[in-house]
């Protein structure tokens, strides 16, 4: 077990953060913690890092007690935290070679490191770069590169790709991925659903600092109790068609927006051939049809009724 905390509790005042929360990860996962703002992932994960203090529980990385002289045990975690933590006036490769030195005192081999993040996170072009030249995404690589270029064992990664586009996120979860592959063990937050789909292979979502579900992505959706999705491009259905709809044998619920008909099953049901027999029989024209089984999304706001993106 790299992670293995038991019991957990962290209050501020008369806020309980975390509520006798356990949480194991096993080497080599890509393991995701979700939950809304509030849920106490963040304060969970300064526990595990010794940077908070809690009133109950143990915390144990890599097989020992985590205490703040912890040196041995914190030599082989890598941290990217929300916040980009660099320092304005160093270049890109000035940065990296920084705090790689806190971990690696010779010179050689921590320019070897450094060059290979360097390479890794793409940022080859932009070696003498400082950071006010750089735009959100590169950012947001060097935020990346810093916390990896000693190779740590363990990797916590809170929200890397907030406000980054489309290019940068793909780049950073490939090189996450590849992370992982070369023997990283992750631990992942994210308000981004798909993120968390593509990339974790075990995930646990937080409410009010108790953890409410815990599992893979499949074991996860077969949780929930709504089923498959019917969805339609059409023109907009009456009222007493929706009621129809809506009242259909196995239909948790009807809705209509922006010339889209949504119907959703509920769980192991299938409603596609009753939908669309009603709409033929009514005379609404429609025009493209998918089907979507239940999402991580769909999961989360069944569990916890809230939004994850903000």
């Amino acid at each position: 077990m790299v992670i293995d905390a038991k019991n957990l509790v962290k209050r501020y005042g008369a806020l309980t953060a975390l509520d006798h929360l356990d949480i194991g990860v096993h080497e080599g996962e890509v393991f995701g913690l979700l939950g809304p703002n509030g849920s106490g992932k963040t304060t969970a994960i300064n526990c595990i890092l010794s940077l908070l203090e809690y009133e109950e529980g143990t915390i144990e990385v890599f097989g020992t007690p985590m205490t703040p002289e912890n040196y041995a045990a914190k030599h082989d975690i890598g941290i990217v935290m929300q916040n980009v933590a660099v320092f304005q006036e160093l270049t890109v490769y000035e940065n990296i070679d920084y705090f790689c030195g806190l971990y690696v005192t010779d010179k050689a081999r921590r320019r070897q490191l450094v060059d290979e993040a360097i390479a890794f996170t793409g940022l080859e072009d932009f070696r003498k770069f400082r950071p006010k030249k750089l735009s959100g995404g590169l950012l947001r690589r060097l935020n990346i590169a810093c916390g990896i270029a000693h190779k740590p064992k363990l990797i916590i990664l809170d929200e890397p790709t907030v406000a980054v586009d489309p290019q940068s996120r793909n780049r950073i979860l490939e090189g996450i991925t590849e992370l992982n592959r070369n023997g990283a063990t992750v631990v992942y937050t994210s308000h981004y659903m798909e993120e968390v789909e593509q990339i974790c292979t075990r995930i646990m979502i937080l409410d009010k600092g108790k953890a409410i579900a815990n599992g893979t992505k499949d074991e996860l959706k077969k949780m929930v109790s709504i089923g498959e999705k019917v969805i339609v491009e059409t023109a907009e259905p009456t009222e007493s068609i929706l009621l129809e709809l809506d009242g259909l044998d196995g239909v948790a619920s009807a809705s209509y927006a922006d010339g889209t008909l949504t119907v959703t099953s509920t769980k192991g049901r299938s409603s596609l051939e009753n939908v669309l027999e009603i709409l033929r029989s009514s005379g609404v024209p429609y025009s493209r049809i998918r089907t979507e089984l239940p999402t991580l999304n769909d999961v989360f706001l069944e569990l916890t009724g809230k939004e994850l993106r903000d």
